[in-house]
């Protein structure tokens, strides 16, 4: 049997953040070492799915209205004009068959799912600039440290930490799972979310249409 259980965390040394070298090199290990979190090889900087979260994409007007559903330290992201929202590692799966249950099958919706296999762009941490270096004057990890204002220290359509993960926070503890409906843990429910997300989806979908000229032949 294959043990889930993530490896123990290196120790962080705050000196190795600004590197002159790769300019990745400190947010990879602030990745991993600080969150434990899996990255994969290459440039920028990619976070594995499926191992500890997966990922519900969509439109960030959309995924605005399902906030409310998360948990106060669950992650979420920006990426040109998208929200990216960590839910339960295994929930990409599941998305199929719960729009289904949910009557949105069929229904074209902007909502995907990101999981085992794949990956997304990491942020840069909290704080950091975009090129993976600290401001003057703040060490990496510091306790307190802000996520980088939208607009500002970030290439435009780069990802940027809406709600940043915390380190030393387990966050399967806190994301969005299936098993939560009718439980009594302390994890939102993947279907409320998901129906949440659903519907926004296609009110947005069924806004920018309307907003579309008319065409005449």
């Amino acid at each position: 049997m294959v043990s889930t259980v993530p490896p123990p965390r290196q120790p962080f040394d705050p000196g190795d953040a600004g590197d002159a070298g790769d300019p990745g090199d400190g947010v990879r290990r602030w990745y991993e070492n600080e969150l434990g979190w899996a990255t994969v090889p290459g440039e920028p900087v990619r976070l594995a799915t499926g191992l500890r979260f997966d990922v519900l994409e969509a439109p960030a007007e959309a995924g605005s209205a399902a906030l409310r559903h998360l948990a106060p330290g669950s992650p979420v992201a920006l990426c040109g004009g998208r929200m990216r929202l960590l839910v339960a590692a295994g929930s990409a799966e599941e998305l199929p068959g719960l729009l289904d249950w949910l009557e949105w099958g069929g229904v074209p919706l902007d909502l995907t799912a990101i999981g085992a296999g794949r990956c997304v762009e990491a942020p840069p941490p909290p704080g950091w600039a975009a090129g993976g270096g600290v401001p003057a004057g703040r060490r990496a990890g510091t306790p307190g440290s802000r996520p980088l204002p939208l607009g500002r220290s970030v290439s435009q359509g780069a990802a940027v930490w809406l709600r940043p993960p915390e380190p030393g926070c387990e966050v399967e503890l806190l994301l969005p799972a299936l098993s939560a409906l009718g439980g009594g843990g302390g994890a939102p429910d993947l279907v409320r979310l998901v129906d949440t997300m659903a519907t926004q989806c296609h009110r947005v979908r069924l806004r920018r249409a309307c907003a579309q000229p008319f065409a005449f032949s």
